[in-house]
């Protein structure tokens, strides 16, 4: 896999994650009224904060794991946080490295894996 930067690993985490927990949630047939308000509780920077921090504690990710996810928590970005502060900000981008990091590397059994366990905190 070609080395990419902190940031574009959140970038594409991002988008990944967030097409992932969509997918999850059409699967679980909500009217289409409901679709955004419950992807907010997954894709919003508190529920990733509150994801990483799960899954540390949970212990189910890898040293390399963690260390990308510091790699892209540590990031220097020139983008503000918004509506955020700015740990919570730097928590869910380095959420997003790892998502991206391991989308990229085709890890599908541990996306599986950690989409299951943030499921099962209900988001926000």
């Amino acid at each position: 896999m070609k080395e990419y930067s902190s940031l574009v690993l959140a970038y594409i985490g991002d988008a990944h994650y967030s097409l992932t927990v969509k997918r999850h949630l059409i699967e679980k047939d909500l009217k289409v009224d409901q679709l955004q308000k419950h992807c907010n509780q997954y894709v919003s920077a508190k529920a990733q904060a509150a994801a990483i921090d799960h899954l540390l504690n949970s212990n189910v990710l890898s040293e390399d794991e963690i260390d990308v996810y510091k790699r892209g928590r540590n990031a220097k970005s020139h983008k503000a946080p918004k509506n955020t502060d700015v740990v919570t900000y730097h928590k869910s981008t380095g959420f997003e490295a790892l998502w991206g990091y391991l989308y990229l590397g085709q890890k599908w059994e541990k996306l599986e894996q950690i989409w299951s366990l943030i499921e099962t905190m209900g988001g926000d």
